[in-house]
């Protein structure tokens, strides 16, 4: 009876540390996923600041644009082939294991960034621009959202299509999968099994008193960490003098994928910030915004804490889970490390062979 007890009491802890996640937690690693020119799937070990693998993508030139990671960590989905094809690649072995070709005779169709994937990984939304090809002109056909089956593997064909507003930019799915935004002028909610509109968030149609028309420009995803979407928006103010500088501002969207909260709310005159930002997802009123220079604003406050220098433009960004790193890529052949508390520079990776990023997605995933 004693050893019975005994045993119980041992697999009775056994199953809650295994319920509570901790070996998982234990042995997982952070890893950076991101591309680099002209065909490049580049996996990364955050904290040793190492290139641990590198993949190469099959007729994938001239460069990688969306990249998607699986929730599992275990795949990456990255738009390639002049934005004709979106191709999945097993991170572990670097085989290509899912590949959708958009373009078909006498059709044209390029995927114009917007890349998203359902919660359970089963479903990939991609947004694509097709044009039909005639002798002397393009005929512009309507815009979509294919929906791919994720375990339809190499050659790939959409299980459904969706409506979608043109000029779409990025792709969300909500945190349980039940809605599908679509970031255009607006940010459109729709139903990601039939397409039905459920819900707009006004921004380039808000209608606020003494506002122009704001403008988005914004099409990296770097949500995954805090599930907020974010980017900056600018817009005049009519009711000031055009000489006056208070008259030009910057603000911040952002679109909870959990609740559905939206805000849209100034923070300052404009100055540098262009398009890219990224939320803590430790300490959520931080958000990190890249260009020339690295800036951190307060979103309860609405105002900048801290703005430094870069050694270069960055296009886009990411934040360690832990809220203590900030990983800035694109454009050029090297990830710098910066701290979100000082905004000090704690690291570099550099890109093997110095190919550069361009305008590839910087994702992170547990592993």
């Amino acid at each position: 009876m004693k050893k019975f007890l005994a045993g119980a009491a041992i697999a009775l802890t056994a199953s809650v540390f295994v319920l509570a996640g901790s070996p998982a937690e234990v042995g997982a690693k952070e890893f950076l996923v991101t591309g680099a020119k002209p065909d490049k799937l580049l996996v990364i070990d955050a904290k040793a600041r190492e290139v641990v693998k590198t993949h190469t993508i099959p007729n994938a030139a001239p460069g990688l644009l969306t990249v998607t990671p699986s929730p599992d960590g275990k795949t990456a989905y990255a738009i390639v082939n002049g934005w004709e094809s979106v191709s999945g690649i097993d991170l572990d072995s670097g085989k290509e294991v899912f590949r959708a070709d958009f373009s078909k005779k006498g059709v044209r169709s390029k995927a114009m960034f917007g890349m998203d994937i359902s919660p359970d990984g089963k479903e990939l939304f991609v947004f694509l621009s097709p044009v039909k090809l005639g002798l002397g002109e393009y005929e512009v056909q309507d815009v979509h959202i294919a929906v791919y089956n994720t375990a339809d593997g190499v050659g790939a064909q959409p299980v459904r299509t969706l409506p979608a507003p043109r000029r779409t930019a990025l792709l969300l799915s909500s945190t349980d999968g039940t809605k599908l935004y679509a970031v255009s002028w607006d940010i459109v909610e729709m139903d990601p099994k039939t397409g039905k509109v459920t819900g707009t968030h006004k921004i380039r149609n808000w209608g606020r008193e003494n506002y122009s028309e704001p403008d988005v420009l914004d099409v990296w995803p770097q949500f995954e960490q805090s599930g907020i979407f974010s980017t900056p928006y600018y817009a005049v103010r009519t009711d000031l003098s055009p000489d006056d500088p208070a008259a030009y501002k910057t603000g911040l969207v952002t679109l909870d994928l959990k609740t559905g909260a939206f805000e849209a709310e100034d923070f300052e005159d404009t100055s540098v910030v262009i398009f890219s930002s990224a939320i803590n997802p430790v300490r959520r009123n931080e958000v990190y915004m890249v260009y020339t220079q690295l800036t951190k604003m307060d979103r309860d406050k609405h105002e900048v804490v801290k703005r430094i220098d870069l050694d270069h433009t960055y296009y886009c960004l990411n934040v360690s889970k832990d809220g203590s790193e900030i990983y800035l890529a694109g454009t050029m052949n090297d990830i710098a490390v910066y701290s979100t508390d000082s905004l000090e520079r704690i690291g570099t990776i550099q890109v093997p062979g110095g190919a550069d990023l361009a305008l590839a997605s910087i994702r992170v995933v547990d592993r």
